[in-house]
């Protein structure tokens, strides 16, 4: 039998609280997963019938997890209880409902990803959009968001005169109907499609919301509007509503979370109560101060102020590297450090980034000291497709009889080399004893090719020729540049809006950081044999040791829900962290989130570290440090420097002086910075874009948003943010 003594009072508040709407504000490592499991139990030994409780989950481990720990309360008393992710939950009653909704059936299938993208193909093939032309991925992506909206097409067109959007709601027309003629739903359709239901069928959600006496949500703050929505009429029936959640870290407003869901809870059911779960199990005293500085920041978030009676602990420390190579070697060697010194394992350290990008020279250092690690939510770098893709290229330029990475690039982006075309080009080569990219010469004497393949395989290899000519044995970073462009490898995504697509083109741009640092540092003139030798080296120490007892990587935004006793933040730079985006797109309070819950994660030490440059996405920027980094108390922070920025700073196990130096004057001027009067036509250089021209100035001082042109793209920016520079006429 469960006992509530090991309960703070607060917790045991929210455990025995009777009936009606609660509301738990649950603060990092406050215990929140306990208190809602507790209060599971409590209800059912009351004498609550398991299966009139329902209780939501984001993730199927931790419904999991949960069920196993009520269990563990109240044994086999838990049977019948509904716990579940909303999507798994909606399922459920799907399975039992949905021939109410003609001409689904009970045997419906669930497409995947890639089953979504065959469909939205063949949807864009009916309405004559060439997704040759176009990126289905964008138009799935499109579908997405108004599900989770929950819009018809129909909606969806009518929200805005968007040629875009308009064309996105034909293909989603078409796409609902195939699915539907199919007899098939993609996940947006379990939440979309069981709230048409309870619409259309009054008695049937009657009849859920009588059997549901209480409903319980976890992680309410990442709800999206569809989510809501299908909280709000489960829970109408008996008005016994929990939700526990933490507005600090609501971090996934790019897939659809709503903050608001949580903000406005208390206007959306007035009687309710408020609990505010402020003590912290899993953090030091001095890692809580920097976390709830930060997030006082924020405007839009309710007030909370979390605490600990764990020890105040060791100070956050803060490392100015000279580069991002420095910054990484000083990771690596501070977790050897540490291992050696302390007899620490290497699962307990975790290396978190904003973009996957960083993690490159990450892996480069770990792997020089011999350390083991594994990278999580994201392949490595070198095993990313994109990456594969360029350097398959690159092999094949190096070696024309390369069939791997032929088989590869072929038809990548897509020209017409199709599998049958592919097969009868490397049978011919090796009937002919020849290299593959030779046989694409001889396409119109292979039997059985049709005009339009030995079109394309001559179009292949006139491309790789013309490459290979523009090169004329210069620079890496020059070969690939010329063949991205003369591939068109990157216009793939030119038309997709999604994080995914984003990520792509970063990584893209991040192995010209690769090649530009090789052909700066070869020993003789940068030769392609010798590229490719290192990276083949790489490749290969990169698989290696992948045990448990390794050290972690991942972004910040894979690191919520989890906890670690070292945590080092790296590449705390403007432009980085926060990104560029939030910057350009009013996001900086989600980012701010961001960093609360990155600082949170830690329990014992914490590290900070930006680079005073860096070569990111093929170009050097001068770096500058966070403005996160100015929010955190000064007497929390001691600073360490890079002997090249400050031949006077030790390194090693010490660290330098208390913060407040030269970084912080440049983090505070960040804020609020007015960058003077931009002008129409006006010429500016951005650290990170390069130069452009001002195409038009909205607003003044530091908010006024300028949109600029530089040499590849547009950029709308926030002047007081934006670092932009006037240049001399």
């Amino acid at each position: 039998m469960y006992k509530l003594d090991d309960l703070n009072p607060t917790q045991r508040e929210a455990v025995t609280a009777g009936e009606g709407t609660l509301l738990l504000l649950a603060g990092a490592g406050s215990g929140k997963t306990r208190v809602l499991t507790y209060r599971v139990a409590h209800l059912i030994a009351g004498g609550e019938v398991p299966w009139r409780v329902l209780a939501i989950t984001f993730t199927n481990k931790a419904a999991k997890e949960m069920r196993e720990r009520i269990s563990d309360l109240i044994g086999s008393e838990s049977k019948g209880l509904w716990v579940g992710t909303f999507h798994s939950v909606c399922l459920r009653i799907l399975r039992r409902e949905i021939d109410k909704l003609p001409p689904y059936t009970r045997d419906f299938t669930i497409l995947d990803t890639a089953d979504q993208l065959t469909v939205v193909k063949d949807a864009l093939r009916e309405i004559n959009l060439d997704d040759e032309k176009t990126e289905p991925r964008a138009f799935a992506a499109a579908i997405s968001d108004a599900k989770n909206k929950l819009l018809t097409p129909e909606e969806y067109a009518a929200g805005s005169p968007d040629y875009y959007r308009r064309r996105a709601a034909d293909v989603y027309r078409v796409y609902q109907r195939r699915l539907a003629a199919n007899n098939a739903l993609d996940f947006d359709d379990m939440l979309m499609l069981t709230l048409r239901l309870f619409r259309e069928n009054p008695d049937i959600l009657a009849r859920y919301q009588e059997q549901f006496r209480h409903v319980l949500v976890d992680e309410y703050q990442d709800t999206n509007h569809a989510q809501y929505v299908l909280v709000n009429q489960l829970s109408a029936g008996h008005g016994n509503l929990c939700v526990v959640g933490d507005d600090d870290q609501s971090i996934y407003a790019w897939r659809g979370a709503d903050i608001a869901n949580i903000l406005d809870f208390q206007r959306d059911y007035p009687s309710a109560r408020v609990l505010k779960l402020e003590q912290n199990y899993r953090s030091s005293g001095k890692i809580l101060a920097a976390a709830n500085a930060i997030a006082h920041h924020n405007s839009e978030r309710m007030e909370k102020n979390l605490w600990t009676e764990n020890d105040a602990g060791e100070d956050i420390m803060l490392f100015q590297a000279e580069d991002g190579r420095e910054e990484a070697r000083f990771v690596a060697r501070k977790i050897r450090e540490i291992t050696d010194l302390e007899g620490r394992r290497y699962n307990e350290f975790a290396i978190l980034y904003r973009t996957n990008a960083q993690s490159r020279l990450l892996e480069e250092a770990l792997m020089r000291e011999g350390m083991p690690y594994r990278i999580y939510s994201g392949v490595k770098f070198y095993e990313r497709k994109e990456i594969k893709d360029i350097i398959a290229y690159l092999r094949l330029l190096f070696n024309p009889a390369d069939t791997v990475s032929f088989r590869r690039v072929a038809n990548v982006p897509r020209r017409g080399i199709g599998t049958d075309t592919l097969e009868k080009l490397l049978l011919y080569a090796e009937e002919q004893n020849m290299p593959v990219m030779d046989a694409l010469k001889e396409a119109p004497y292979i039997p059985g090719m049709r005009a339009q393949a030995v079109a394309a395989a001559e179009s292949f290899s006139a491309l790789m020729r013309a490459v290979i000519l523009e090169w004329d044995g210069g620079s890496v970073t020059q070969l690939a540049e010329t063949l991205l462009e003369r591939s068109a490898y990157m216009d793939q995504w030119k038309d997709e809006r999604g994080a995914e697509a984003e990520a792509r083109r970063d990584n893209i741009k991040e192995f010209l950081s690769l090649t530009t640092e090789y052909d700066s540092s070869a020993p003789e003139a940068p030769v392609l044999g010798g590229f490719l030798t290192q990276i083949a080296l790489v490749a290969e120490i990169d698989s290696l040791d992948e045990g448990e007892n390794a050290v972690k990587l991942m972004t910040m935004h894979s690191a919520k829900g989890l906890e670690f006793p070292v945590v080092f933040s790296v590449g705390m730079e403007e432009g980085i962290f926060p990104s560029e985006r939030s910057l350009t797109e009013n996001r900086l309070e989600e980012e701010r989130r961001l960093c609360y819950v990155t600082v949170t994660r830690a329990r014992e030490r914490l590290y900070f570290s930006y680079a005073r440059k860096r070569l990111l996405f093929g170009r050097e920027a001068a770096g500058k440090p966070s403005r996160f980094l100015a929010e955190i108390p000064q007497e929390c922070l001691l600073t360490e420097s890079s002997p090249a920025l400050d031949p006077d700073a030790p390194m090693g196990r010490g660290f330098g002086t208390r913060a407040g130096r030269d970084w912080r004057r440049q983090g505070a001027k960040l804020i609020n910075q007015d960058p003077g009067e931009f002008n129409v036509g006006e010429k500016v250089e951005h650290p990170l874009f390069g130069p452009g021209v001002v195409l038009s100035v909205n607003g003044a001082g530091g908010d006024a948003i300028v949109k600029v042109v530089f040499r590849r793209e547009v950029k709308e920016l926030v002047a007081g943010y934006a670092n932009l520079e006037k240049m001399n006429m």
